[in-house]
């Protein structure tokens, strides 16, 4: 039985891959220890609903605050990711179990009793699956509708790109009002970086979305820190532009052990400002760029923000 705490069976694949450094974090990028009430009471619904959370799974540096406020990012089918992307700290390998037909309803009451006015549901990649969970996920969302009507839903997918085209339709046709899929970084650094993605397939995804319901707000991210350049970005930028993407998250890398890729430099906050007024420049309804943004950090009061910003540009 394997022990995901235990990093070498976390990550069996990168177990013998040589350490890289892991530097000092500088002052604007640290955070508080998760903590308070509110934390508290978050996780116990999760443990009681026995849900997984990329705010756990992926260590990220924003689930103390998040948490503290009630908001937590669903993680559906399972805990064990088919893919072994080198910056990721979810854990990798083949899925022991199949997926739990029970899940979607525990993620729709948990919703209901967070009070959550928005939900960010995410998943790991499920390439041991026909349709890489898209049912999964149209389940849960039709669930969430049932129990909390007034949530809005934003999924954040995986690429399904072992799937046939109506994987993605099935998904789509549930409607959740945002659909998120990361680019995660720039093309050049795919092969070391998403060794088992395709960018440009990625982008068509999203392409395919707006082809699919136009009015549905498309969402998508990378990080900065692994040794992108400037130009690099803003390319992206341009391609997330003509595939009609509304929203860019940028945030900085963040290196999760020693066996993960190696971190290329802190990026500074005045260039993550930067990248928000060029983003802005080539027309995104919504950016969020700074070290701590993540796909679903302040995502409630985003899509608000996303929401307005269309409503202006209709006029």
């Amino acid at each position: 039985m394997r022990d995901l705490k235990i990093p070498e069976q976390r990550h069996p694949e990168k177990a013998r891959k040589p350490d890289n450094a892991q530097p000092r974090k500088p002052s604007w990028i640290r955070v508080k220890a998760p903590s308070g009430e509110g934390y508290t009471k978050t996780r116990n619904i999760m443990r009681e609903h026995k849900l997984v959370t990329v705010c756990e799974e992926a260590g990220c540096p924003n689930a103390g605050e998040c948490w503290g406020q009630g908001h937590a990012t669903m993680m559906i089918m399972g805990d064990v990711c088919t893919r072994a992307c080198s910056f990721c700290n979810i854990a990798t390998g083949k899925p022991m179990e199949d997926l739990d037909a029970f899940e979607p309803g525990r993620v729709g009451d948990a919703v209901k009793k967070l009070g959550l006015n928005h939900v960010v549901v995410t998943s790991v990649d499920r390439d041991d699956i026909a349709d890489g969970g898209a049912e999964h996920f149209a389940q849960t969302i039709r669930a969430i509708r049932h129990q909390s009507p007034d949530t809005t839903i934003e999924v954040l997918t995986p690429d399904f790109i072992r799937c046939d085209n109506s994987a993605l339709e099935v998904v789509v046709a549930a409607r959740p009002d945002v659909f998120n899929h990361n680019l995660e970084t720039v093309p050049g650094l795919y092969p070391e970086v998403r060794p088992g993605a395709r960018y440009f397939h990625s982008l068509r995804l999203l392409q395919r979305v707006k082809e699919l319901d136009p009015t549905m707000f498309t969402k998508s991210g990378i990080m900065v820190g692994l040794g992108e350049n400037e130009q690099s970005v803003r390319q992206v930028m341009d391609d997330m532009r003509a595939a009609d993407v509304d929203f860019l998250t940028i945030g900085q890398y963040l290196q999760p052990t020693p066996k993960h890729h190696v971190l290329d430099r802190f990026v500074h906050p005045d260039e993550f400002k930067a990248y928000e007024k060029a983003a802005y420049g080539k027309g995104f309804l919504m950016v969020s760029a700074t070290p701590l943004t993540r796909s679903s950090y302040h995502a409630g009061d985003d899509f608000s923000r996303l929401r307005a910003a269309r409503l202006a540009k209709l006029g």
